[in-house]
């Protein structure tokens, strides 16, 4: 197995002055940092609010959540920002294809799912008899969006739009392409519906409409791969790249948290840390974590009331719950996939993505047996439930594990851990601990996928974060992070970046 290596960090920054400084852990953040280290910035990363590639707990490395990914010649926006970086051939050894692709799993019925069509014509017909119909229009529907939708993103148009006259442009844009606007069309029948619940494990937004609703599932539909460590396993390939070119990455440590930004008029000069009195000037910062967290961060809300009002937009609605197996790849069932969405038999649970990767050790332990493997997990539940205390969260976790011994009947009993993250990734916890929200956004979202704006309401800040084009997900991020480093530039060239002390 190939493995993502932890990123090389500086203990403290090793400048006093900066070009850009980034504050937050997603990807989108991190891609624009490591642009803009690679086209001659300097460039201080400080995570803050990163959960790192998974978490320990009984000597086992595990993930937080499931997580899939697009083959990456799916995913443009990604393939060009891994091109710049030169990271496509590491991209490529570390992403894993599923095999089969994926399996659909029914309370009557389990199946393969193939790229190959005569291969999932032949076995959804027969596990879903005259249901296959519905499955097979919903496939021929959702597969070729991804080619229909690619010329607008082609384009690249302003996401979102900033002003009447970029509104303006935008609106002729989308007129060029009226792919974005059409919705997809779901079958009722459970197989059908079952495969479109793959979308939630890939996008932040609750509810889904036009472009939301079609391109992240089709680009699935091109093919599944997962990631080691997840979503944050990938964003350490970028951050061991920014190391590498100079960057400051301050992370994986709880005094890498920014305490303040700092704040001329409303321009922002500089960030300053916890158990640290200095204050790291800096020309522009990128915001790419969670709006709230990023909220806390500005000392004067009535002074700065239109970011503060805005940071308070998102809102999660539901977050993803997940719960992990280590078991001996022996234990498994004959047949099983390396990926299976689950239609639980208890009503009151969603679908449940299962993932199987192989084991991991944490730091300074011997390494995983060649055969061990992780089992993670992963449903939707309201955002509220990590409020209710860890009886609920525990009662939820037995709920999961009993659905997980129904899909693979006897592995409990051989399993060398069972464990969840709110249980069990102890000193993480609130919005340290929300990988994946399904957010609520106020207002109408453009094409479905719209929502805080790339630049902020304050002069030199710029937001990279999952919150920028949630109904895009992976995509999304990082279009966001692309277009931040854009804009950063566009400012540097405005006004002359800071010299180095």
């Amino acid at each position: 197995m190939t493995t993502v290596t932890r990123s090389r960090t500086a203990p403290a920054p090793t400048r006093h002055v900066y070009d850009v400084a980034v504050i937050g852990s997603h990807l989108g953040g991190a891609i624009a940092g490591a642009l803009l280290q690679k086209r001659g910035h300097h460039v201080l990363y400080v995570e803050h609010d990163g959960t790192s590639s998974g978490y320990v707990h009984n000597g086992w490395l595990l993930p937080y959540t499931p997580f899939v990914v697009p083959q990456l010649k799916a995913c443009a926006a990604l393939e060009e920002a891994l091109t710049e970086l030169g990271l496509n051939t590491a991209y490529g050894r570390t992403a894993r294809l599923a095999s089969p692709m994926l399996q659909l799993a029914l309370p009557d019925t389990r199946f393969d799912v193939t790229m190959d069509a005569k291969h999932r014509a032949k076995e959804t017909q027969r596990a879903l008899g005259a249901q296959s119909a519905a499955f097979a229009k919903l496939w021929d529907d959702a597969a070729p969006r991804l080619e229909r939708t690619e010329p607008f993103l082609k384009e690249k148009p302003e996401l979102p739009p900033e002003g009447m006259i970029n509104t303006w442009q935008f609106k002729r844009v989308v007129a060029r392409h009226p792919a974005v606007t059409e919705e997809l069309e779901v079958p009722k029948e459970p197989a059908a519906a079952l495969l479109a619940a793959l979308t939630d494990f890939t996008v932040n937004v609750a509810e889904r409409h036009e472009l939301a609703s079609t391109r992240p599932l089709s680009m699935l539909l091109q093919g599944v791969q997962s990631w080691p460590g997840g979503r944050d396993g990938l964003r350490e390939l970028v951050l061991n790249r920014l190391a590498e070119l100079g960057g400051d990455v301050l992370a994986h440590d709880a005094s890498t948290v920014v305490e303040e930004i700092v704040f001329d008029g409303n321009k922002i000069t500089g960030v300053k840390l916890v158990k640290s009195e200095t204050v790291y000037k800096t020309n522009c910062v990128i915001g790419a974590t969670d709006a709230a967290a990023l909220r806390r961060l500005v000392p004067d809300k009535k002074k700065h009331r239109e970011l503060a009002e805005l940071l308070d937009g998102p809102a999660p609605k539901r977050v993803l719950f997940a719960v992990n197996w280590v078991v001996n790849e022996a234990a498994l069932p004959r047949g099983m996939g390396e990926m299976v969405l689950l239609q639980p038999r208890d009503a009151t649970l969603g679908p449940i993505l299962v993932q199987v990767a192989p084991a991991r050790r944490g730091p300074g332990e011997p390494p995983a047996a060649e055969d061990d493997r992780v089992i993670t997990a992963g449903l939707f539940v309201e955002a509220n439930l990590r409020e209710q205390g860890e009886e609920q969260l525990q009662e939820l976790a037995d709920r999961v594990n009993a659905e997980l011994d129904l899909l693979m009947p006897f592995t409990r009993q051989r399993a060398k851990l069972l464990s969840a993250p709110y249980l069990n990734a102890s000193g993480v916890r609130g919005s340290r601990l929300m990988p994946h929200p399904l957010l609520k956004l106020e207002g109408a979202p453009l094409l479905g996928v719209t929502g805080l704006p790339v630049k902020a309401p304050v002069k030199h800040l710029f937001l990279a974060s999952r919150e920028v084009l949630p109904g895009l997900g992976l995509e999304g991020e990082v279009i966001a992070g692309l277009r931040a480093s854009k804009l950063v530039q566009e400012t540097m060239h405005k006004s002359k970046p800071l010299k180095g002390q």
